[in-house]
Parts: C-alpha cells; sequence; structure tokens
C-alpha cells in the first residue's frame, strides 16, 4: 500500500508538471525545466552525504571511538541485508539521527550525541533501524526524483509567469493562475511522499529490531524535546533528521512537514507491536 500511494503521488506530480508544460512553456518549456532541475537535484544526490554532515557538523567515527554504537549498527544493518555503513556523530544536544549517501555502497548513518545520551539501548537501536530502513528502501533516490519533478514545475511556472508571452496561456487568467498554484501544489505532493516514506522506515525499523514500542517511546521523547529546544541547522537539512530538528507542525501546515505526527508515528508503532504480540 505505501509503494502504490508514493506512484500515486508521482503521477499527480507528472500530470501537474504536463499541465504546467502546456499551458505555460509548451514541450521546449518543459524540457529545459526538467533538465535544470534534475542537473541540481543530482548533484545534490552525489554529493548529499558531504554537505550533510557538514551542515550538522557531524563527524565519522571508528568501531574503537564508539564500539557500542558501532556494533549496534554493525548488527541491525546484517538483518537488514545491508552493506557496513559509514556511522557518524553529530555534536547537537537535541536527540535525532538522520541517514544519508546515494546508495546502500555509500551510505552514512549519523545520530546526535543528545541521542547517545538520552535514549536506552533498546531505543538507540528502534532509532538506528529506522534509519536503516531508509537506506534499504533508497529513499534517497525517490526524493531527488520527487525534488527533480517539484524544481521542475516551480521553474516552469516561473518561467510561464515572468515571460512577456505567457507561453500558450497568453492573454487568459489561466497561466498565471497555475503559475502561482502548480508550485505550491507540487511540494505538497513531494512533502506527502517525505512522510509516506517516514512510515515505512519505521515499521522497517520495527521490524528488524524487534522493538516496535521503544521506537515510539525514541519518537516521542526526540519530538517533545525538539519542540523545547528547536536544533541550529538550516531549515534545507531538517527533512533528513528523524523528527523535525526545528518545530513542530500543527492544522493546515502539515500539508507542507515533510514528517507525519508523531502521534500517527507512534499509533502505527503501537498497532505493530500489538500485532506482533497476536
Amino acid at each position: 500500500m505505501n509503494n502504490v500511494k508514493v506512484f500515486t503521488l508521482l503521477a499527480g506530480m507528472t500530470a501537474v508538471m504536463g499541465m504546467v508544460g502546456q499551458a505555460m512553456g509548451g514541450q521546449s518549456g518543459m524540457l529545459i525545466a526538467l533538465l535544470i532541475a534534475a542537473g541540481m537535484n543530482f548533484y545534490m544526490y552525489f554529493t548529499s552525504s558531504t554537505k550533510v554532515m557538514k551542515a550538522y557538523k557531524a563527524q565519522t567515527i571508528t568501531r574503537e571511538q564508539a564500539p557500542e554504537l558501532y556494533d549496534i549498527v554493525d548488527k541491525l544493518r546484517q538483518r537488514a541485508g545491508l552493506p557496513m555503513p559509514t556511522v557518524g556523530i553529530a555534536p547537537q544536544q537535541q536527540p535525532n539521527a538522520f541517514a544519508t549517501g546515494r546508495n546502500a555502497d555509500h551510505a552514512v548513518v549519523c545520530v546526535t550525541q543528545g541521542l547517545l545520551d538520552m535514549m536506552d539501548q533498546d531505543e538507540l537501536e528502534g532509532v538506528l533501524a529506522h534509519e536503516l530502513g531508509h537506506i534499504k528502501h533508497r529513499d534517497m533516490l525517490l526524493q531527488t526524483i520527487s525534488a527533480t519533478m517539484s524544481g521542475a514545475i516551480t521553474s516552469l511556472a516561473r518561467f510561464g509567469l515572468y515571460s512577456p508571452h505567457q507561453g500558450q496561456g497568453r492573454g487568459s487568467p489561466i497561466g498565471p493562475l497555475l503559475a502561482l498554484l502548480a508550485p505550491v501544489v507540487a511540494m505538497i505532493l513531494q512533502f506527502a511522499i517525505s512522510r509516506t516514506r517516514e512510515f515505512k522506515a519505521d515499521a522497517f525499523g520495527a521490524e528488524i529490531s524487534g522493538k516496535p514500542l521503544a521506537l515510539a517511546s525514541a519518537l516521542n521523547r526526540m519530538q517533545q524535546i525538539a519542540q523545547r529546544a528547536p536544533m541550529d541547522v538550516a531549515p534545507s537539512m531538517a527533512p533528513i533528521a528523524q523528527v523535525n530538528p526545528l518545530s513542530g507542525f500543527r492544522g493546515l501546515s502539515k500539508l507542507f512537514s515533510t514528517h507525519p505526527s508523531t502521534e500517527e508515528r507512534v499509533a502505527r508503532l503501537q498497532a505493530i507491536a500489538a500485532a506482533q504480540a497476536g
């Protein structure tokens, strides 16, 4: 069901791009916007691990430097059928974690110092298993595809909005209206894909750690602390964290959140635990 939803959302983004391309830039404008967005996003895809680690001021570690953390990652990645990723620690005191890298052979799993200080071993295993889920399901690639399409829609819409001819929609209010609304719709669809992948990573983390309630407990604690003490990190780097490190989302703004509500994530993990017990 998760994959079907993602496919549907990507199809929706494709439809939006086709509508904007037809109204604003025609086939040639749509192709130019797609190529520009693809170039920018795939550059980020291949350099993501370096940029993300720098943004979080994280350092890679060896087993000798953090044997307990390293051994937990090693145990869980074997259960997941993954090669050993690079392990990192970021100095932030807010408990959080992220995974990055273009594929399983170039993956990085990083936790904050706050996570190591505040979580017990079961919670730590749940958090790390979630991040390995992102690597297992190649979520960096999926995020790049959705970001490429969203960027292409935005670029094409701006091209049409500022074009003196307004593409094929000149003389009609439809063109400018699409130019204003299409990027917002594309962003909503992109973020919906991201939220869907968080649910899938939660389920995978619960499976390979065998401790869904520990992951649920960790998510609750991470979210509560993040709301009290937001992390000093660029907003562009917030989506990659396991919980939003900046603030919580309520009401309509949930549409513009890359993370599902912690309450819903916890409820799903509790259902998984109940199913396992049954």
